[in-house]
């Protein structure tokens, strides 16, 4: 996923109320942007880490500014949790995630019940349509490991709850992590934080929910997934 336009880079000061962080300009100005990132943000930011922002011209929009990227010192940190979806798109449309090929098609937001699921991969010669969920990796746990999710999260556990129902019904379902970020070789279920949630994925993947993690190279003018890396359960 290529950007439109350049993005600005900043030091993020702060982060606060969720959706608000204060990031100073290269001309001392210092900017409220929005962040797209309803989770804890841990291990993605510090005071003084650099960050990099898009600029908005909608006269509708409050804030000008969204908070893109940070960096550790280390690697560019993806946190706009608005991405990994068209990362996902992208990747299985140009193959890269080879375990979901062999689809003609792929439809996003597809609603299920009461919810909606991310991607619905059909029309396969092969296989029966395939429904995959996806969700933004940014927790760097110990060593090299990533981590999801970064805080309790009862709409993660009701996503899994239903991608077994679709396993059930004789259709295929797939939870794809996407990892924002690139100091990290291996993922897992961050149990410590979500138990339950950690329950659940390893009892999605004893039913046949097919259970991934591809990572991104990140830098100031594009984002793409370029790897898998172990899920460890």
């Amino acid at each position: 996923m290529k950007f439109q336009t350049e993005l600005i880079e900043g030091t993020i000061l702060k982060r606060y109320k969720r959706f608000l962080a204060d990031v100073e300009l290269p001309s001392g100005e210092v900017i409220v942007a929005h962040t797209a990132n309803t989770g804890s943000m841990k291990t993605c930011w510090e005071p003084g880490w650099k960050a990099l922002l898009s600029y908005h011209v909608n006269p509708k929009r409050k804030l000008k500014y969204s908070l893109e990227m940070t960096h550790n010192n280390e690697t560019w940190i993806g946190i706009n949790t608005g991405v990994p979806n068209k990362l996902g798109y992208e990747a299985i449309k140009d193959g890269t995630i080879q375990e979901l090929q062999g689809y003609k098609k792929i439809k996003p937001e597809v609603k299920i019940g009461k919810s909606r699921i991310d991607l619905l991969l059909s029309e396969s010669e092969e296989f029966p349509d395939c429904y995959v969920e996806i969700k933004n990796v940014t927790l760097k746990g110990e060593g090299t490991k990533v981590l999801f999710p970064d805080a309790v999260t009862e709409r993660g556990q009701k996503h899994l709850l239903e991608l077994m129902e679709i396993v059930e019904s004789g259709k295929k379902a797939c939870m794809l992590y996407i990892v924002q970020r690139e100091d990290v070789d291996s993922f897992s279920p961050a149990d410590l934080i979500d138990k339950r949630y950690g329950e659940l994925l390893r009892e999605a993947s004893q039913k046949g929910v097919k259970i991934l993690c591809y990572q991104c190279q990140l830098n100031p003018k594009e984002i793409k997934i370029i790897r898998s890396i172990p899920v460890i359960l």
